[in-house]
């Protein structure tokens, strides 16, 4: 009787898990290139009443006598599937169309994250910053020759321009390649906005703020890759990723986590009783 207590706890304490995340799915369902998840679940360890024995030539062989003692989260894992992409007219704002993340800097700290958030913007010095001031990383030079951070200015503009020239407009390609027009009509290559990938994504950790960190940890790319190549997505300039949570998908698991919940309840409503019994 103590088992099947035991049993029900464990039910009740891992469908509310699963009921946490499903709830954390539905709030975000608004928010940009968010990645649902979903909780796995897996038996726990089993008590052996009796152990198995082979069969022999005179007998057949007998199965162990074993009762389980509950069940366990074996993972919660992260959906990293496509979201839709939503064209929003600004040119700052990136959506990757395929496999890839956008990686950025912190300034204070030094520390870099992947994001599939796109929503960039130029800050006063000219960087192209995430909302949260966060430095988009890329080839950060005119030559697409060295790594930083990527800036929209004159420096790298051809010997042609005219020294007074300024930044009149610019626009980013599929490629990420940022092309600046200066005042003067003189057009150039300032940077790229690089991707990066890695090969098993579930270690990354979730940071709040639509980044992931431990990049090192889940098998990056050596160098970060140019847009659409390299098994890359490419870009969708003026435009951005949507969540990707499936609100039929996640009303329906909540209520079969419901009524899995309620099941649990009554297993240790009957035993109580059954007890009572005794």
């Amino acid at each position: 009787m103590i088992r099947s207590l035991n049993s029900g706890v464990t039910g009740i304490q891992q469908f509310q898990e699963r009921l946490d995340v499903i709830a954390n799915n539905i709030a975000n369902v608004n928010t940009t290139a968010f990645k649902s998840a979903r909780v796995n679940f897996a038996d726990s360890f089993s008590q052996t009443l009796k152990t198995s024995a082979a069969g022999g030539a005179s007998s057949s062989g007998q199965g162990a006598l074993q009762v389980g003692t509950g069940v366990n989260t074996a993972a919660i894992q992260n959906l990293f599937g496509q979201g839709a992409i939503s064209r929003t007219g600004n040119a700052t704002d990136l959506a990757i169309s395929g496999q890839g993340f956008f990686t950025v800097r912190d300034v204070i700290s030094g520390s870099t994250f992947a994001t599939r958030a796109g929503e960039f913007h130029t800050d006063a010095n000219g960087y192209v910053v995430s909302d949260k001031g966060m430095r988009v990383q890329g080839y950060a030079n005119a030559g697409l020759s060295t790594l930083g951070d990527i800036k929209i200015d004159t420096t790298g503009a051809p010997a042609t321009a005219s020294p007074t020239a300024t930044v009149a407009s610019y626009a980013i390609d599929q490629t990420g390649k940022v092309n600046v027009r200066l005042s003067d009509g003189t057009e150039f290559v300032r940077g790229q906005v690089l991707l990066q990938n890695f090969s098993d994504p579930q270690v990354l950790t979730k940071e709040g703020d639509n980044l992931y960190s431990g990049l090192a940890s889940a098998g990056p790319l050596a160098t970060p890759g140019s847009p659409g190549g390299s098994g890359l997505g490419k870009l969708e300039a003026g435009a951005l990723e949507l969540s990707n949570v499936d609100l039929a998908n996640e009303f329906s698991s909540l209520i079969t986590t419901q009524r899995a919940f309620q099941a649990n309840t009554r297993i240790i409503t009957t035993s109580d009783e059954v007890l009572q019994e005794l």
